[in-house]
């Protein structure tokens, strides 16, 4: 089946849909003071409380099986959950990656000793992951990794260096792939994924400042990192299977169109005041609504797919593609939109949101994969290539 054809429309549950009014009922309890500049780094907030109060009331791992300390739920539970936080510019970054993709790539893949040990810690906003994927001069072309990993008498040691990596200072560990045989020209084989204890001797982290003057990603060193033989996730040399369909968690989700929802709302407030309403904001949010709308229906149909077990590659490629377009988008019509306005009638909090969702959009379409990577995989699910 094409992928023209494979995403059928989906809903949400009546009994996922349920959970939206107590969430949005917790966020306006515990997060209504914050500026929107701030709420504009939901993706990368870092607030180990915050996440602990999420475990606490069940909405970490609520894909997860409830042996194990998770929900139990469908992913569109899931989905209510991402949907709200994000759109509330709430302080997912410490537990997002281990929520969204560790988890549920330990419990597919995983030894029952690895997932009686990180899991019940991940749903409880104990463990925070991060993703080792991307490398110095491969980028997102994960096949060229040179990060190698060898078999010693006390179980492997790690040497190489990952790149892009989110949040690893804040982080406990990552799952990195790396290699375990062969050569980087051997491209798809010999990869395999391990978990680093990011505070093993041998491993740096060095955070790289971003245009906004944060410093989410990072970059990783490993110098002669020794990890025990149970680091090994999965089986050894099918790596590049397990990251494939790790990357459909990665990318499927309504996490690749609301970076910049938090300044879409935050405009919009403005321009409903009085004097501030023109027929370019009218058709320009129009035009933005009319691009979510489909794109939030593909997620949907996306979600459907992980709920019958499924690993959409990619449909969730075609889906991150088109969703970080928007998302980069909204700040340069916003843009457009304000500096056509009188001089001072802006209020300085919209200014100061638009400066950082307008500093940090570039990295949209390359988190995740690059934008050309991604038309690649698209372009192979077409049959173009």
């Amino acid at each position: 089946m094409s992928i023209l054809t494979s995403l059928q429309p989906a809903a949400i549950p009546p009994e996922d849909e349920a959970l939206r009014a107590e969430v949005r009922a917790f966020l306006r309890q515990v997060h209504t003071d914050h500026p929107a500049h701030r709420r504009a780094r939901s993706w990368s907030g870092y607030d180990p409380e915050f996440s602990r109060e999420l475990g606490r009331k069940g909405w970490l791992g609520i894909t997860l099986p409830p042996e194990l300390g998770g929900g139990g739920r469908s992913a569109f539970a899931r989905y209510v959950l991402v949907e709200e936080f994000l759109c509330a510019g709430a302080p997912v970054g410490s537990h997002w990656i281990a929520d969204r993709q560790s988890g549920p790539l330990i419990l597919k893949y995983g030894t029952p000793a690895q997932q009686q040990f990180y899991i019940p810690r991940i749903c409880r906003g104990e463990a925070f992951f991060c993703i080792g994927m991307s490398e110095p001069n491969s980028g997102s072309d994960l096949a060229g990794v040179r990060t190698r990993a060898e078999r010693n008498g006390q179980g492997w040691l790690l040497n190489g260096q990952k790149f892009w990596t989110t949040n690893a200072h804040h982080c406990h560990y990552m799952i990195a792939l790396v290699r375990t045989s062969g050569q980087p020209s051997d491209r798809h084989q010999g990869l395999s994924q391990l978990i680093v204890d990011l505070h093993r001797p041998g491993v740096t982290v060095r955070p790289i400042q971003d245009m906004s003057g944060d410093a989410h990603f990072c970059e990783v060193f490993f110098d002669n990192v020794q990890l025990d033989a149970d680091a090994l996730i999965g089986a050894e040399g099918q790596g590049w299977e397990q990251v494939t369909a790790e990357l459909a968690f990665e990318r499927s989700g309504p996490e690749r169109l609301y970076s910049s929802l938090v300044l879409f709302d935050q405009w919009l407030d403005f321009v409903r005041l009085p004097g501030q309403i023109t027929d370019a904001a009218l058709r320009l949010a129009g035009d933005i609504m009319a691009q979510l709308a489909p794109l939030r229906a593909m997620t949907l149909a996306v979600t459907q797919k992980l709920t019958e077990g499924e690993s959409p590659v990619v449909e969730a490629a075609l889906n991150k593609d088109i969703g970080t377009g928007i998302e980069q988008d909204i700040p340069r019509l916003i843009a457009d939109d304000l500096m056509s306005r009188p001089e001072g009638s802006v209020p300085l909090e919209l200014l100061h949101t638009l400066a950082y969702v307008t500093a940090v959009a570039p990295s949209f379409s390359l988190r995740g994969g690059t934008r050309e990577i991604l038309r690649g995989m698209i372009a192979r699910g077409l049959g173009l290539r």
